[in-house]
């Protein structure tokens, strides 16, 4: 740091971290909108940096919860998710117990395993003891509960000046309730109910005594359930029912899509994590499912992270891209709001319903300060038609998808200039609207900071997708006019976009234009994106993808936000030499559509290489842009959301795109155009992949070169499958 320099973060909204993870090795669980992060005891303790407890409404309803024996917890022995994410699973043991100088208990007497699953806006548990000694044990089964009842910005490193107030502690036959009434008046409990009875409650402790002769078992069963104003969730049901409702429901979504697997195991276990995860981020909504975006931080409704997981999940569960674009519809902005940053037309950004977004304490009760959102709301509606064909629904959002197109000329373009940008209106809202959103992520080569009204290149990018799209849709619903109109403007913009932000000594894009309209001339990921819509020549794509693969750009895990010779780069910012899974998916996207298919595989294999050394093969929201060094792991990022649905959605939309995927539900029609599998992958089969009312099986094959053979094994109904060599 040089000499007199301060740093100051003046980002309100950023996620501090003052201290280290006791053990990153956290584990999480998720059930609609309730979810839990336990240390790997499948306790919740109160040091480390604060993210451990079971969440409702992003508001903490257990802050501790500790098993000990005696006066010790367990030693650990293992603990794992399962693969399809419901149930958290540990294995522990007694330490030595002495009495005076001897031990009369030795470690490895007892076996403790634990069970947990979320259902029904609780955390249920079961815990079986098993003594393996030859003589009988005696001792305290004890559980430590606290509810700080904190909002979820609390823990984000916010600060208040006001709280409600806890309410006394009830004891109750089987349990206690811990309760707070926040400023937002409304009442907060949790209760905890035991089965059976234990032998003491205290305000904070639950006792069992334990008697176990050789060979027998102890069985417990709780649940700890959220509860708001009154509402109440199930606590009767026995674990075993509340286990086969939760498999009954994953198997009910598994159903709807297809079973992919390839001749490379980690590869599979990659993809198995990956898809479990989406099944996890995926939340039932009054207009179908919605992705929360990740645990901790964001598991909640974002507009933008639910629009892009949809992308990158439609080729094989459209379902999911129809629950966000309904969500989304409904909550679009009717009215200009300064304080949300919302205007008419605009797409969500946020959604939140913890104390401080009710009270306004921050701006995110109902959030649209996102300048990207919009134009991906009608990329998804074009997209989500193509691979569906489902007229019906596109004509029941036609008018969203007008108010969204009216939204971008008329309040994206506030200066007429022919590019979307965007200033904050609300004093509390995010500086940076674009995915990159830290406060520092859009400079100058210099360093220097933009200042406002900035136009992303990215954003000009979907713009001109939209636009193509909504053209689609209107020739679609017999509006030629409009789609005549729409396709010029997208042309328009494309040749004005060439014009302004290309960069020929850097032969990239520039991330984005100024107040003033001079060009950020850096070398960014961002520019990926503009390959990703389609609105770059074939030859600055060329280039832009030799750009963004040079050893400044690509580390040997991934594509970096910011290239490693840029003025602010730094490999564990957040936003400027970081790697984002996602954004390497929309880019490998990208390449593809250029037919860079040989760069598609380069970024999969490299994100498919830093999976394996990620706990439980799952990639993070992201991770450090440090270069690859040989027989070492990537590198961590303090608090990265791990899940996060759009690093989870990243290999499908990467797999897609090596294989040149595509689907016209309306053609019936499936398109390989210039497949290509990387040497890792020799085999890749698909099977039922269904395309209305008709399915698929494939077999793709990888021939010399990484060119691929496409075999038909099954066809049920009308649909051709076409290779394009």
């Amino acid at each position: 740091m040089a000499r007199g320099e301060v740093i100051r973060i003046r980002n309100e909204f950023y996620i501090r971290s003052s201290s280290a993870r006791v053990d990153v090795r956290t584990r999480v669980l998720k059930q609609g909108d309730v979810y839990a992060v336990f240390d790997r005891f499948g306790d919740v303790e109160t040091f480390g940096t604060g993210e451990l407890g079971l969440f409702y409404q992003d508001t903490r309803f257990l802050s501790r919860m500790t098993l000990k024996l005696g006066k010790d917890r367990p030693l650990l022995l293992s603990s794992t998710v399962r693969e399809d994410n419901a149930v958290l699973a540990v294995d522990a043991t007694n330490p030595d117990v002495w009495r005076d100088d001897e031990i009369v208990v030795p470690r490895g007497t007892i076996h403790v395993f634990r069970s947990k699953i979320l259902w029904d806006k609780a955390c249920h548990e079961r815990l079986r003891i098993h003594n393996y000694g030859r003589g009988a044990v005696d001792f305290v089964l004890s559980i430590e509960f606290d509810a700080d009842f904190i909002d979820i910005f609390e823990l984000r490193g916010m600060r208040r000046e006001r709280h409600g107030h806890h309410l006394e502690p009830e004891i109750t036959d089987r349990g206690l309730v811990l309760a707070y009434e926040g400023l937002d008046k409304r009442f907060r409990r949790t209760r905890i109910t035991f089965e059976p009875k234990p032998s003491r409650v205290t305000k904070s402790v639950v006792t069992c005594q334990v008697h176990l002769e050789p060979g027998e078992n102890a069985n417990y069963q709780w649940a700890v359930a959220c509860e708001v104003d009154g509402d109440s969730s199930a606590d009767s049901e026995s674990y075993e029912k509340i286990m086969q409702d939760a498999t009954a429901a994953l198997q009910r979504t598994r159903a709807r899509e297809p079973q992919i697997f390839a001749d490379n195991e980690q590869f599979n276990d990659w993809l198995n994590r990956s898809l479990a995860d989406l099944h996890m981020m995926r939340t039932e909504t009054r207009y179908g499912p919605y992705p929360y975006a990740g645990v901790p931080w964001f598991s909640t409704v974002f507009g933008r992270d639910g629009i892009i997981t949809a992308l990158q999940s439609l080729w094989f569960d459209p379902s999911l891209a129809r629950g966000v674009l309904a969500y989304l519809a409904a909550t679009q902005a009717d009215a200009e709001k300064p304080e949300q940053d919302a205007q008419p037309g605009k797409v969500l950004h946020e959604f939140r319903d913890d104390e401080m977004a009710v009270l306004g304490e921050v701006p995110f009760r109902r959030y649209y300060g996102s300048i990207d959102a919009t134009p991906l709301f009608v990329i998804l509606a074009g997209a989500y038609y193509k691979r569906t064909g489902d007229r019906a629904f596109v004509e029941s959002i036609w008018s969203n998808i007008q108010r969204a197109l009216e939204w971008i000329d008329r309040y994206g373009d506030a200066d007429g200039d022919g590019f979307v940008e965007y200033s904050r209106r609300s004093k509390h809202g995010l500086l940076q609207q674009g995915w990159k959103d830290s406060e520092d992520s859009v400079f100058h080569s210099d360093g220097v900071l933009a200042e406002p009204p900035i136009a992303l290149c990215e954003v000009q990018s979907y713009v001109y997708a939209a636009k193509l799209a909504a053209s689609e849709l209107a020739l679609l619903l017999n509006d030629g006019t409009a789609a005549r109109e729409l396709k010029n403007q997208a042309e328009s913009l494309r040749r004005r976009f060439e014009e302004v932000f290309w960069c020929e000594e850097i032969s990239t894009y520039a991330i984005a234009l100024d107040g003033s309209k001079r060009p950020c001339r850096v070398r960014t990921s961002n520019a990926g994106h503009c390959l990703f819509a389609g609105i770059a020549t074939q030859e600055h794509a060329r280039r832009v993808a030799t750009t963004l693969t040079d050893e400044t750009s690509f580390s040997g895990w991934g594509i970096r936000t910011v290239a490693s010779n840029e003025a602010r780069y730094n490999p564990m910012s957040y936003h400027n030499g970081s790697i984002w899974p996602h954004d390497n998916s929309l880019i490998a996207a990208g390449f593809a559509r250029y037919e860079l298919q040989g760069a598609a595989a380069m970024v999969l294999a490299g994100m498919m290489d830093a999976s394996i050394f990620f706990d439980l093969h799952r990639l993070p929201e992201l991770f450090c842009g440090f270069p690859r060094r040989p027989g070492e792991a990537p590198t961590l990022y303090p608090v990265a959301c791990a899940p996060q649905a759009w690093a989870s959605g990243a290999v499908f939309l990467v797999l897609q795109a090596c294989l040149g995927l595509d689907v016209f539900a309306p053609e019936r029609r499936l398109v390989f155009s210039k497949p290509f599998l990387p040497q890792f992958l020799p085999q890749v089969s698909i099977r039922d992949l269904k395309v209305g009312d008709a399915s698929v099986d494939l077999l793709l094959t990888r021939h010399d070169e990484g060119d691929v053979g496409v075999n038909v094994l099954r066809r049920n109904g009308i649909l051709d499958v076409v290779v394009l060599k």
